[in-house]
């Protein structure tokens, strides 16, 4: 998460497997005439004199992840089916997680407007999932042969007929379908004492989410000295590291600031998380913990940030990073249920809120057949629930059995992989071992050669693991946390792994959780990652 691009390699292999699973396998038409293969320019609202599809055979709500790996599911199933992508952004659908990573570390001046970043390898690509000749223009779904891929940009659902299996739009447009899918994500939150705090206020905050977020973060980062960032998990302290570096080249200041006790406190054990939060602050951001802000006023040009222990912050510009609320606008005229623990539509195992509409990615509260009830809002979760959403929708009747995973880097020596249920407030037993040269993410991309780890073993499984007979060696600085596994448990039962410098083990912290055995000895059972190996 806090890497240096040009030394990342977690999310850019990601980045590529996902393309190589949504790559198309037959021809697309050009959306218009003479743009470049490579460019992926912002399309803009659609037309308003466009003509638009009355109806659909599958109807994509959303135009993000998701929705794109459903898409992309869909036609591989369904060689000849039409699909229309609904999105209320004015971009084709692109992937989110480079927005808060690799572009702040491009060298390119134009990089607000090429959205390009350089993949660890040193090879460039797009943000975006395909180029705008990926797709058909949307006036020609009902007519084209062999169907495709279209997406209405700058178009908002306002409203669901179930019963008429039919969505409206914000323009009053009615378009009908057969089967549809809900994948419209969430909005982030923001502290309501910066909602109530007026004009001035709100317009020195962002929310940081989209496209345009990030153009205008950048922009705001070369024009003030100063910007705080509200937050301590994953986009948060991401922001701050990616802002931190920058500051090292400019006399910008960047503050941070959380009610926990350390970065990624909700996640990580607190030991972990107070060594985190040692690695955020060499990055060049000032971090304060235990902040909760009582406060925020406009004084002098300045915001000025009261936190419930009298500490004062002054600063010119706050970004808020304290979570997702799901979008679950239509839930109401939809008739759709909301779970009331984890928000967002409330589905099965299949991922079905009725019999012909389903619901992916950061908007689906689904019912994982090992775990049970869950939201989950990182970008593996996403590609995966997006592409059984597809699956299901053209007759696989499969269950979310997939324990998605995420990645985070804290510089090119430290990075750790996740997987179930990650909470600090569970109870949790760490494994650790000595470090060698190679376990670190620099190395471990260097020895793969691909890059790819375990980004790529979403469809692998463990059938067996065999435990390393290699002695342990003894950790002399038990600080310095080299490798391990840090195991999560819930009524003895592991629900969620970490592995720690440990890397292309992801099918095994699969299996073990996928079983959902009582475990007498965890040290035993840390064996399996072979971290105690030289």
């Amino acid at each position: 998460m806090f890497s240096n691009i040009k030394k990342s390699r977690a999310c850019n292999a990601f980045y590529a497997w996902v393309l190589e699973m949504m790559t198309p396998t037959g021809k697309s038409r050009s959306v218009q005439a003479g743009r470049q293969q490579n460019k992926f320019p912002t399309v803009g609202s659609t037309p308003a004199s466009l003509k638009l599809p009355s109806h659909a055979p599958y109807l994509l709500l959303g135009g993000g992840t998701a929705s794109f790996a459903a898409a992309r599911s869909i036609r591989a199933r369904d060689p000849g089916a039409k699909v229309l992508i609904v999105t209320d952004e004015p971009d084709l659908p692109y992937m989110r997680p480079p927005l808060s990573k690799e572009l702040w570390f491009s060298d390119d001046p134009s990089v607000t407007e090429t959205l390009r970043f350089k993949q660890w390898n040193g090879k460039e690509r797009s943000i975006y999932f395909q180029p705008p000749s990926f797709y058909i223009n949307p006036e020609e779904l009902d007519s084209v042969e062999n169907g495709g891929v279209a997406v209405l940009t700058g178009k908002k659902v306002v409203h669901m007929d179930v019963r008429g299996n039919k969505v409206k739009l914000d323009d009053d447009t009615e378009i009908s379908y057969d089967k549809c899918l809900i994948a419209t994500g969430g909005v982030p939150r923001n502290l309501q004492v910066i909602e109530r705090a007026g004009e001035e206020v709100m317009k020195r905050t962002t929310l940081f989410r989209k496209i345009e977020d990030f153009r205008s973060l950048d922009k705001v980062s070369r024009n003030v000295k100063s910007i705080t960032i509200i937050g301590g998990g994953f986009l948060g302290s991401e922001l701050a590291c990616a802002l931190g570096r920058r500051s090292t080249e400019s006399d910008l200041e960047v503050i941070q600031m959380f009610p926990e006790k350390g970065n990624m406190g909700k996640v990580l054990p607190e030991y972990l998380s107070n060594w985190t939060t040692e690695k955020v602050k060499k990055e060049g951001v000032k971090v304060l913990s235990e902040a909760l802000v009582k406060s925020v006023t406009y004084k002098d040009d300045k915001l000025e940030i009261h936190l419930k222990d009298g500490r004062l912050v002054k600063t010119d510009h706050i970004v808020t990073a304290v979570g997702l609320e799901p979008n679950v606008d239509l839930a109401k005229s939809g008739g759709l249920e909301v779970d009331s623990d984890f928000g967002g539509y409330r589905v099965n195992a299949e991922l079905q809120a009725r019999s012909n509409i389903w619901v992916a990615g950061d908007a689906a509260c689904f019912y994982d057949i090992r775990l049970g009830r869950r939201r989950v809002e990182h970008h593996d979760h996403a590609v995966v629930s997006g592409r059984l959403a597809g699956e299901n929708m053209t007759g696989a009747n499969k269950p979310y059995w997939h324990q998605s995973m995420f990645w985070s880097d804290l510089g090119p020596d430290v990075g750790y992989e996740a997987i179930g249920i990650v909470d600090s407030s569970l109870p949790t037993v760490g494994v650790f071992a000595k470090a060698t040269a190679k376990d670190t993410p620099k190395a471990a991309t260097e020895e793969s050669g691909t890059g790819i780890r375990s980004e790529s073993e979403t469809e692998d499984t463990a059938t067996s693991a065999v435990a390393s007979v290699t002695p342990a060696p003894v950790v002399e600085n038990k600080d310095d946390y080299g490798k391990g596994v840090i195991f999560y448990l819930r009524d003895k039962v592991v629900v969620g792994i970490i592995l720690w410098n440990v890397f292309n083990r992801m099918p095994v912290a699969r299996k073990i959780i996928k079983d959902g055995e009582e475990h007498a000895d965890l040290n035993e059972v840390a064996k399996l990652f072979n971290i105690h190996e030289d």
